[in-house]
């Protein structure tokens, strides 16, 4: 079933108001309040969020950049552009008519390929969608599809898949996505306490669980654990000077990174491209594991 057209995100999005939107369906007796109530899981087909020439900042690419560990540019690094769409899938979640919460919403999987390189100053064109939601053995899949275009022309696009476990959907749960085992040998990474902020202050993502011992004990985690997408990014980081400008990078998030912490990264070329993964150096167990090949 086509997906309806796009709801227009306009303003300035993000913040700690469209956190605190996704995240009130999970409070008891205000979620069952209009407006915040949300819609049966059986009647959702899909939804799709969009803002328009959205300028991609010279001071917002250059922090994003020193975060992860990308050098200084003209053009953005490859995982930038999610920072656009991610105020379209706070949106998202936080309508009555997506019928999961916010809170409780697992970052499992994520696909990006970049068609060519962005520039500082472009005007782009984001759009982000999300269908139906697949089995999964331990709840359902939502895969909410973000396109980033110039002059409609499609620049960038990616897949952020996100497991809601509880009751599942009718069908046979589809394979993950299957990414290389971990690399041998590696280089030792320690991260601060404060690194979850540190991202959060750049990426708008403020989801608790990611800032304060307090705050993520408060959601279920012992201490706080780094942004999925920053394992992302700077693992793209260690090797984007060897990647092509048209690539595809995909990545499984496996285990959380407990902040402060110390992870191991390791990478390696093969006839397809680079395999790559952050693992824990005590145990050997995977974080991340991931690959870029060309686009």
């Amino acid at each position: 079933m086509a997906l309806e057209q796009p709801r227009m995100l306009t303003g300035e999005p993000g913040g700690l108001a469209t956190l605190a939107r996704a995240a009130l369906p999970a409070v008891p007796v205000v979620n069952r309040l209009p407006g915040i109530r949300k819609g049966p899981e059986r009647d959702f087909t899909g939804l799709s969020y969009a803002r328009e020439a959205v300028v991609v900042e010279r001071s917002r690419v250059d922090a994003y950049a020193a975060v992860c560990g990308f050098p200084r540019r003209d053009v953005v690094p490859v995982s930038f552009p999610h920072l656009l769409a991610f105020p379209l899938h706070m949106a998202i979640m936080g309508d009555a008519a997506f019928p999961y919460p916010a809170i409780g919403m697992v970052h499992v999987e994520n696909v990006i390929t970049a068609r060519r390189a962005i520039g500082i100053g472009e005007a782009l064109d984001v759009t982000t969608s999300v269908a139906a939601p697949r089995p999964h053995v331990r709840g359902v899949l939502l895969d909410f599809t973000t396109t980033v275009a110039a002059e409609g022309e499609t620049a960038w696009e990616s897949t952020s898949t996100y497991l809601r476990r509880g009751r599942s959907v009718e069908g046979d749960p589809a394979r993950g996505l299957e990414v290389p085992d971990p690399p041998a040998g590696g280089v030792e990474w320690r991260l601060p306490g404060d690194l979850g902020r540190s991202y959060a202050r750049v990426s708008g993502d403020a989801n608790p669980i990611h800032l304060t011992p307090v705050t993520a004990r408060a959601l279920g985690f012992r201490r706080q654990i780094a942004h999925g997408m920053w394992t992302l990014a700077r693992s793209v980081a260690a090797i984007e000077n060897r990647l092509p400008e048209a690539v595809t990078v995909e990545v499984a998030f496996k285990k959380p990174v407990f902040l402060p912490g110390t992870v191991r990264y390791s990478a390696h070329q093969d006839d397809g491209g680079w395999a790559f993964a952050m693992t824990n150096p005590k145990d050997g167990s995977p974080h991340l594991l991931g690959r870029a090949t060309p686009a």
